[in-house]
C-alpha cells in the first residue's frame, strides 16, 4: 500500500519511490519494482502487471540488491602498467581510456579490419554490438551462442523457423503430455516454474529427460536419467515406435511439412539427393487426386508420402517420409538395441512412445476460433496434439547436439505438435523463413580497410557458396565460423577465438575487444591454457602473441587481469537496455512484446554503460552508421539510439509506440516520446495478437498479415517444416565432390558424414575417447539460485552455494569406497582435479556432475583469498580440452559440434580414484591468488545490509 508517498510494509514505511525496470540477473527478463528508500536501494520485487514473471521473482532477481552493492564493481578506467596477470593498471580518465582504444582500433580498421575480433557475452545487446561489428568492417564477431546452444538454435531454424528456449515456449495451458530434455533450473526459471505449476494443478504429465535430478526433474512425475550425449538416439527409438504403430498424423505431415516433397535419387550424381522442382524451382510432389507432378507447397495437393516416382527427364524420385520411414524403422533405432546405450529400459522406451501417442491422438486441444489459412481457406476452430516439448543445454553441449535437436522436432512434427493448441509454440517474432535469412557477411570480397561489411556477420548458409572461406577453402574468421569446420555456425564461436589467435591459425589477430565475456576461467576450455595463451610472448617481436586486449566489464572477473584496458561497465539497475525483437525479446505466443532496462540509480563510481562507449567509440572512429553527416555524433547516448535508430526504414530496436503520435507498432517512424511511454508501461510493450492469429503461425494468414505489417515477416506464404533438410544435402554433395565450392581434401569425409539431411545420432566424439581409460561422464548445470560467474560473488546467494562437490551415484561410491566429503581424483585425458565428493541418487550410474561457475580464482570478485569459493570450489572447465585428438586427420579439430560448431562441453569422459586423507583440504587446481586492483575495496570481513534503513523517517 502507499501512503503519504511511501510503500509501507506492515507497519514500518519500507520505500518512498518505486521504479520499475527489467531484471538481468539471468536471461529470463523479468519485469522488476526496485523499491527506494532516500534514494538507496530497499528491495526489489517482482512486477505484477509483467507478462513475463506476472509478479514472480526468484532468489537471483531479489539479490539484485547485493550485486548493486558488490565490492567487486569496477570503480574507473584502468591501463595495464605490469605484465599481464601481475594486476598492475593504473587509473585514468575516460578520455585518455577512449583516445586509448580509438587509437588502436583505428590503426586495423585502416589496414586490416579483420584484425579486430570482437567478442561479447551474455550482454543481450547483439542488435547493437552485431550492427557495429558490421560498420567497422570485421567479420570477427560473435555472441555467447557458439558455446552455448547454437547448435540447438541453428537446428530449429533449420527445420521449422523458430527453436526452444527464447524463440518458444510450451503451451502450459493446454498440453496434456510434457517432454523435457537437459534443462537445469537457471535457464527461463520464473516462466517455467510457472508453467509446471500449472500443468501439475491441470494434472498433465511432466517426464524429464536428463542425467541428473534436481530442481524441474525432481518434481517431474518420471524422470529417466538418460546416458550424456545419448538424448538423440532415445528420440529415434521414440519415433521407431511411433512409425511401427503407425501413429503419425498424416494430415499435417501432408500439409504442413516438407514430408511429400520429392527427392531425387541418382547415386553418384550431383542432383542426388536435392529436391525435385519445376522450371520455376518450386518442390514437387505426386499429388494423388490428379496423379500427376504438383507444385508441393500449392493449394489443395494430397501429397503421396511412399513410393517411386519417375521425373520427366528420367530420374527416379521418392518423398521425405518413405526415406525417414526406412531409415527410423531400421532395427537400429529399436527400443532393445538403444537401451543400455541410453541408459533407459527397452520397456520404457516403448511405454513413453505410447503415452505420447495417446496424448497425441486421443486428447486432442481444440480452440473454437476460425482461421484462414495462407491458400485462403477457413477452418472453424484449431485443433492440436496436446503434447510439447522443451530442450537445453543439455543436449546442446555434445558433439551430436544438432542432429538430436533436429531428432527432437521431427518426433514433434510426426505428432502434429508445433505450434498447434497444447504444443511447442512460437514466440514472436517467430517462425522465421526456414532457414531465415540474412546470409553472414565476411567472404575475402567484403572486407576492405576502412569500409563496412555489405552485411552482418553473422547469419545462416544455404550452401557452399554461402561460407566465408578463401580461395583455397580456409577460414576468412579467426573462429572458423561459417568455413568447412562449421559450416552453420549461426552464432560465431566464441570459445575458439583465443586459442586460434594464439596459434595463428588462420591467422593472428592485433587486438581482442571482449565484453561480458570471462573468457580466462569459467568460459573457457581448457582453462589453464587459455591464461597462458593471453600470457604468451611472440619470440620474433618481443610482443604478447594478442598484442592488445580491450576488456568490458562490470566487475572483478578473472579476465581483468589480462587485459591491457579496462572500460568499466554500469550494472543493469545504472544503465537504459533495449530487449530489442531484434535479438532476444520478451516474446510470448499470444502477443508482441518487448522491453527495456532504464537507470533506477545513478552510478556512484566513474563508470559508463558499454552501450554508451561503444556508440562514442564508432563516432570517434567515423563509423558511418554513428557518425552524422555533418560529422557529429549520430546519437547521443545508447537511449537516444534505441529511440531513433532504424534497421529498415521504420523498424528499430523497439516496436512499441512507434510513430510520431506513438500510435503504432513494430513498423513506424521514431518516436521522441518512445522511452517515456514504456517507463509509463511498467518498462515493457505488449500488443495482443487476434485470437484466429495465435496457432498454427507457419501457415495462418492472419498471424502472417500481422506480422508483415509490424516488420516481423516479409511476405505472406507457407512457411513448409523442413524434416529433410536440402541446405545439409548440399553441403554433404560438396563433401562428395560435387559442384563449384568444394572442402579441402582433409575435410571431405567429414563433411560428408555429418552433414546428413535427416537426422542421425552418433557417439560424441571425446567421449568415444579411449573409454577403457574414462569410463564415466562428466557434466555440469548451473543451479536455480545462480546465473554464470555473476552471482557466485552475491552475498546473499553465496549462503545458498558458497562451494560445490562432485556429486557421484551410490553405485559409484561403493565401487570405489566413497562417502560424503572424501575427497578424490577426477582425471581427463586433459588434466586432474583433486575435489570432495557427495553421493546422490539421483544421478546416472555412470555420470558424476557438479554446479557450474561457484569455483573462484582467489583475489577476484571482490572475494577475500581464503573465500569458499576459491579454496573449496572448482570447475571441471580444467578438464575440457578445446581441441580434439588427433584421428588420422592429420589436424586437430575442435572440440565441438561438427556442423555448428557449437562448444562440446559435456563430451567430457573422466574417471574417479579416492584420495587418502587431504592434507591441503583445498581443491586442486590452486592458482595463485589475482592482485587487487588500484581503488577497489579490500573485501569485507562481513557483509551486512539494511539496518541503516530502521531509523530511516519519509521527508515530509
Amino acid at each position: 500500500m502507499t501512503d503519504g508517498g511511501g510503500v509501507r510494509v506492515g507497519q514500518g514505511v519500507a520505500a518512498d519511490e518505486v521504479k520499475t525496470t527489467t531484471c538481468y540477473m539471468c536471461a529470463c527478463r523479468c519485469g522488476i519494482r526496485v523499491h527506494l528508500q532516500g534514494g538507496e536501494l530497499r528491495f526489489i520485487d517482482g512486477n505484477p502487471d509483467h507478462p513475463v514473471n506476472r509478479g514472480v521473482l526468484c532468489a537471483k532477481g531479489s539479490a539484485g540488491i547485493m550485486q548493486q552493492h558488490s565490492p567487486a564493481k569496477l570503480r574507473k578506467p584502468l591501463i595495464r602498467t605490469g605484465p599481464r596477470g601481475s594486476g598492475e593498471f593504473r587509473e585514468i580518465e575516460w578520455d585518455e581510456a577512449l583516445q586509448t582504444a580509438t587509437g588502436w582500433l583505428s590503426r586495423i580498421r585502416h589496414d586490416d579490419p579483420k584484425k579486430l575480433a570482437f567478442f561479447t557475452g551474455r550482454d543481450q545487446s547483439q542488435a547493437l554490438t552485431g550492427f557495429w561489428a558490421k560498420d567497422f568492417g570485421t567479420p570477427n564477431f560473435a555472441a555467447h551462442g557458439g558455446f552455448c546452444s547454437v547448435n540447438m538454435a541453428t537446428a530449429g531454424m533449420y527445420t521449422h523457423g523458430g527453436s526452444f528456449w527464447e524463440f518458444g515456449e510450451p503451451d502450459y495451458e493446454r498440453t496434456r503430455y510434457f517432454l523435457m530434455f537437459g534443462v537445469a533450473e537457471d535457464h527461463d526459471s520464473n516462466p517455467i516454474k510457472i508453467g509446471l505449476a500449472r500443468l501439475k494443478e491441470r494434472g498433465a504429465k511432466f517426464v524429464s529427460v536428463n542425467p541428473v535430478r534436481t530442481g524441474y526433474s525432481a518434481i517431474a512425475d518420471e524422470w529417466l536419467p538418460v546416458t550424456p550425449g545419448t538424448d538423440g538416439l532415445f528420440v529415434m527409438a521414440l519415433i521407431h515406435e511411433l512409425l511401427r504403430a503407425g501413429k503419425v498424423d498424416i494430415p499435417y505431415l501432408q500439409r504442413f511439412t516438407n514430408a511429400g516433397w520429392l527427392v531425387v535419387e541418382a547415386p553418384g550424381a550431383a542432383t542426388d539427393g536435392l529436391f525435385a522442382r519445376d522450371g520455376d524451382g518450386r518442390p514437387l510432389c505426386m499429388d494423388l487426386a490428379t496423379r500427376s507432378l504438383q507444385p508441393a507447397e500449392a493449394a489443395g495437393v494430397d501429397p503421396m508420402l511412399a513410393g517411386s516416382v519417375e521425373l520427366p527427364d528420367g530420374r527416379r524420385a521418392r518423398p521425405v517420409f518413405e526415406l525417414l520411414a526406412r531409415r527410423y524403422g531400421s532395427d537400429e533405432y529399436a527400443p532393445e538395441k538403444v537401451a543400455a546405450r541410453c541408459g533407459i529400459d527397452a520397456v520404457v522406451i516403448r511405454r513413453i512412445a505410447l503415452e505420447l501417442a495417446q496424448a497425441a491422438f486421443d486428447e486432442a486441444a481444440v480452440v473454437e476460433t476460425p482461421w484462414t489459412d495462407v491458400w485462403g481457406q477457413r477452418h472453424e476452430r484449431f485443433v492440436g496434439r496436446p503434447v510439447a516439448m522443451h530442450a537445453m543445454r543439455g543436449i546442446s553441449a555434445h558433439a551430436n547436439g544438432f542432429h538430436t535437436c533436429r531428432a527432437i522436432h521431427v518426433l514433434q512434427t510426426l505428432l502434429g505438435a508445433i505450434d498447434t493448441p497444447g504444443s511447442h509454440r512460437f514466440e514472436t517474432p517467430y517462425p522465421k523463413t526456414i532457414p531465415p535469412g540474412p546470409k553472414p557477411a565476411g567472404k575475402p570480397e567484403h572486407i576492405v580497410p576502412g569500409k563496412p561489411l555489405p552485411g552482418m556477420p553473422l547469419g545462416y548458409t544455404l550452401g557452399p557458396e554461402d561460407l566465408l572461406v578463401d580461395d583455397d577453402g580456409e577460414p576468412v574468421r579467426i573462429d572458423k565460423g561459417f568455413s568447412w569446420e562449421a559450416p552453420l555456425s549461426a552464432h560465431g564461436l566464441m570459445h575458439l577465438v583465443i586459442g586460434n589467435a594464439r596459434r595463428g591459425d588462420p591467422y593472428r589477430i592485433d587486438t581482442l575487444f571482449m565484453y561480458m565475456a570471462n573468457m580466462a576461467w569459467n568460459s573457457a576450455m581448457n582453462t589453464r591454457e587459455t591464461i597462458d595463451w593471453l600470457t604468451e610472448i611472440d619470440p620474433s617481436t618481443g610482443d604478447y602473441v594478442i598484442p592488445r586486449i580491450i576488456y568490458s566489464d562490470a566487475y572483478h572477473s578473472e579476465t581483468v587481469a589480462y587485459a591491457d584496458l579496462i572500460l568499466p561497465d554500469t550494472t543493469y539497475l545504472e544503465r537504459h537496455d533495449s530487449i530489442s525483437l531484434l535479438d532476444r525479446p520478451i516474446g510470448s505466443a499470444d502477443a508482441i512484446q518487448d522491453a527495456i532496462r532504464q537507470p533506477v540509480i545513478p552510478p556512484d563510481r566513474d563508470v559508463r554503460p558499454f552501450q554508451d562507449v561503444l556508440i562514442e567509440v564508432g563516432w570517434r572512429l567515423g563509423l558511418p552508421a554513428f557518425t552524422g553527416e555533418d560529422g557529429e555524433a549520430r546519437y547521443a547516448s545508447y537511449a537516444d539510439y534505441m529511440v531513433r535508430h532504424e534497421r529498415t526504414p521504420g523498424v528499430g530496436p523497439l516496436a512499441g509506440w512507434r510513430g510520431a503520435d506513438g500510435g503504432s507498432t513494430g513498423k513506424g517512424a521514431p518516436n521522441p516520446d518512445q522511452l517515456r511511454r514504456y517507463i509509463e508501461n511498467g518498462c515493457f510493450f505488449k500488443e495482443e495478437l487476434p485470437e484466429s492469429a495465435r496457432f498454427m503461425k507457419h501457415f495462418n494468414k492472419d498471424y502472417q498479415e500481422y506480422a508483415v505489417r509490424t516488420g516481423m515477416m516479409p511476405a505472406v506464404g507457407p512457411l513448409t517444416i523442413q524434416i529433410y533438410s536440402e541446405p545439409m544435402q548440399k553441403f554433404r554433395l560438396a563433401g562428395q565432390g560435387h559442384g563449384h565450392v568444394l572442402p579441402p581434401e582433409r575435410h571431405r569425409a567429414r563433411v560428408a558424414t555429418y552433414f546428413d539431411p535427416l537426422p542421425f545420432w552418433y557417439p560424441p566424439f571425446d567421449a568415444a575417447h579411449d573409454r577403457d581409460r574414462f569410463p564415466l561422464h562428466a557434466v555440469t548445470q548451473r543451479p536455480m539460485a545462480m546465473y554464470h560467474a555473476w552471482h557466485s560473488q552475491n552475498a546473499w546467494l553465496r549462503q545458498i552455494h558458497g562451494e560445490n562437490r562432485l556429486y557421484i551415484s551410490a553405485p559409484l561410491a561403493l565401487r570405489h569406497g566413497l562417502a560424503d566429503d572424501d575427497w578424490a581424483r577426477l582425471e581427463s585425458r586433459h588434466g586432474a582435479i583433486e575435489v570432495q565428493v557427495r553421493v546422490m541418487e539421483g544421478v546416472n550410474a555412470d555420470t558424476v556432475w557438479t554446479w557450474n561457475a561457484i569455483g573462484k580464482r582467489a583475489g577476484t570478485w571482490g572475494l577475500s583469498a581464503d573465500a569458499n569459493e576459491s579454496s573449496r570450489g572448482f570447475l571441471l572447465n580444467h578438464l575440457i580440452d578445446d581441441l580434439l585428438p588427433d584421428r588420422g586427420e592429420g589436424m586437430r579439430y575442435a572440440n565441438a559440434d561438427p556442423v555448428t560448431g557449437q562448444a562440446a562441453w559435456y563430451d567430457l569422459t573422466v574417471r574417479i580414484e579416492k584420495l587418502p586423507r587431504h592434507a591441503g583440504g583445498r581443491t586442486q587446481p590452486a592458482f595463485a591468488p589475482l592482485a587487487r586492483l588500484p581503488g577497489l575495496p579490500r573485501p569485507p570481513e562481513a557483509v551486512a545490509y539494511g539496518g541503516r534503513f530502521g531509523a530511516w523517517k519519509p521527508q515530509p
